[in-house]
């Protein structure tokens, strides 16, 4: 749409008129669209933005390349949401999808439109494969696996009974008087070769861009994977554990049963996090850490020994 339509929509004010064709994070925005500014972490993407326009609270204005038209605001992430819902793809589209002779589907599964399956695919009983989805060669879906609309699946992929894949993310903006605004995700889901995902795991769609699963990595039965994260090759997420989004892992990382990340983070290669850790902040060095908020593995086993040290002292008294 036109950005003086979007203004209208939105309320703001505009100078310049063009064509906006979507919706992108600052350092991906191409010059055809819309793109965000309200986390002062990402400041250092502002500057090379390519974005067509922006919604960006007057206080950064400087920090707006030229060629970028600005739309002032003081709540450009609830704008943000607002705007979503105009550019989300249709959910029901036409088309037939593409299936290779040598797929074996079962009776009961359903195929959206424009979708392509390739050679040796198996997809068994009750599951649901959306639109514009691509599943490569040799790859196995397993009994009521839902694939939402866009997701790309490599070769030699196995996906477990019941797994949800490419839903929305949690996201929402917050009005001042306390109503929740959904964001419409406009991503999708990309899952490499040799990835295994295990049932009733959930991986949600991006909120712009991709959620990425590289290759060879392998992920238990209910974990949960949100919006934008990037799994590196062959790491192992084991059961119950939960990623929030924009959670960056590195090459061959392994995340331990119930550990958690907090979101926009990065978690370098080969670390490992044991069970019930909590990971608040990056990790740049690759070890062992435990713990809840994360420590190096061998300091939080010296803090559980003082503790349980002061505990029996004071017991004792």
């Amino acid at each position: 749409m036109k950005l003086s339509q979007i203004a209208k929509i939105l309320e703001l004010e505009v100078t310049n008129d063009k064509e906006i064709n979507g919706i992108n994070i600052l350092k991906d925005a191409k010059s055809d669209e819309i793109t965000f500014f309200h986390n002062k972490k990402y400041l250092k993407d502002l500057p090379s933005t390519k974005a067509g326009a922006i919604l960006i609270e007057k206080k950064f204005s400087e920090y707006i390349p030229d060629g970028v038209e600005p739309l002032f605001t003081d709540e450009p992430y609830l704008k943000l949401a607002i705007l979503s819902r105009y550019f989300a793809k249709p959910l029901i589209r036409e088309g037939k999808p593409i299936v290779d002779e040598g797929a074996s589907i079962a009776l009961n599964v359903s195929i959206g439109a424009n979708t392509k399956i390739g050679k040796n695919v198996i997809i068994q009983a009750g599951a649901v494969i959306g639109s514009d989805v691509e599943i490569g060669d040799n790859s196995i879906i397993y009994p009521n696996v839902t694939i939402y609309n866009d997701t790309k699946i490599g070769k030699n992929v196995i996906i477990q009974a019941g797994a949800v894949i490419g839903s929305d993310g949690f996201g929402y903006a917050h009005t001042k008087t306390g109503e929740h605004i959904k964001i419409y995700h406009l991503g999708y889901v990309k899952i490499e070769d040799e990835v295994e995902i295990g049932a009733n795991t959930t991986i949600d769609r991006g909120a712009f861009g991709a959620t990425i699963i590289k290759k060879g990595a392998k992920i238990d039965n209910l974990v949960q994977i949100g919006h934008n994260c990037e799994i590196g090759e062959y790491s192992i997420i084991v059961s119950q554990t939960g990623l929030s989004g924009s959670s960056i892992l590195g090459r061959n990382v392994v995340m331990g049963g119930q550990s958690a990340t907090a979101g926009h983070l990065k978690i370098a290669p080969f670390t490992q996090i044991a069970a019930r850790g909590g990971v608040t902040k990056d990790i740049k060095e690759a070890g062992i850490y435990s713990g809840f908020p994360i420590l190096p593995h061998k300091s939080w086993l010296k803090l559980q020994a003082n503790i349980l040290r002061f505990f029996n002292k004071n017991k004792k008294g």
